[in-house]
């Protein structure tokens, strides 16, 4: 069988790179134009590639004018939802690799959204496409377990591990054509969104749990971070831990307790947090009152 390859950025390319080690035949690729590394790697294989948005019949015609022809269709890490025209011209199969236990966690950057829920497990998944957001029939599904203190960049990490075995698994099935057709019930489904860097804020009314998981899952260098605002100045948190301690109960949430050989002690609803790794520009003293998530109304009147 032979194969159109849809693939972008690390994951892409680390797929990519042992599909053609292996002696994948592919046929062609379609990739998007930040995935300069893939580019290389198709020009460096002699495969043509597509690169840019598929929609609107754009790779449908650069697909037809070409005369390519292709058994199967497989997309991994991908940054466009596949049109209807694309998804046809595979004779046999379209799967696509998405990082999550389907139907759990449909959509965007389900790594980060995983932590942040603080969920114990994730996985990676092989489905069938249609034109729906991750919504075909399961093929394979594999589980990884989330630990308490991992960040999103740690199950990322080992994410790149798993995912060339596993599409190469995933290709073997397609071959074998030996593979189940298990249908994701849509009363189970979970869909989440694209996060930007804006979204970051911690809200200090928060249970600690939460800003412990909000924290991790976006601790940098992987993600850009969450943050609070200290004297009108942007703080950066990578790392927290729990501390015992006290606290009085209408004490403002956010408020700095105190100061634990340079690092700040923190009140929430349920605990005191200490901050472990953050960047800062100010000095962060005891007494001062880190500001979380504001209203419209405070950013307007420019309250940090």
């Amino acid at each position: 069988m032979n194969y159109c390859v849809c693939a972008s950025a690390d994951y892409g390319y680390t797929v990519l790179k042992t599909l053609f080690e292996k002696g994948l035949d592919i046929v062609c690729i379609l990739t998007n134009k930040k995935s300069p590394d893939i580019i290389e790697l198709a020009e460096k294989n002699n495969t043509p590639y597509f690169a840019g948005n598929p929609r609107e019949g754009k790779a449908f015609e650069w697909i037809k004018q070409n005369g390519f022809e292709f058994d199967n269709i497989l997309s991994v890490n991908y940054l466009f939802i596949l049109e209807g025209d694309v998804l046809s011209l595979a004779k046999k199969n379209a799967v696509n690799i998405h990082g999550s236990l389907l139907p759990r966690y449909r959509g965007r950057t389900p790594t980060v959204w995983s932590v942040i829920n603080g969920e114990k497990e994730i996985g990676v998944t092989a489905h069938l496409m249609n034109e729906q957001c991750d919504d075909g029939d399961i093929i394979r599904q594999e589980v990884l377990t989330i630990g308490p203190d991992e960040t999103a960049g740690m199950v990322d990490d080992r994410f790149f591990e798993m995912y060339p075995s596993f599409v190469w698994k995933v290709v073997q099935d397609v071959e074998s054509g030996n593979f189940p057709r298990i249908k994701q019930d849509p009363k189970l489904a979970t869909y989440f969104g694209r996060r930007t860097p804006d979204m970051g804020e911690i809200n200090w009314d928060w249970q600690k749990e939460r800003i412990h998981n909000w924290v991790r899952a976006q601790a940098q260098p992987w993600f850009p971070g969450a943050f609070t605002y200290c004297n009108g100045e942007k703080v950066i948190i990578n790392k927290i831990t729990y501390s015992t301690l006290g606290f009085i109960y209408d004490m403002p949430n956010g408020l700095v307790v105190s100061i634990e050989d340079g690092h700040p002690m923190v009140k929430t609803p349920n605990g005191i947090i200490r901050l472990e790794e953050f960047v800062s520009s100010v000095e962060i003293k005891e007494a001062d009152v880190l500001i979380g998530k504001l209203t419209d109304v405070e950013r307007l009147a420019g309250v940090k």
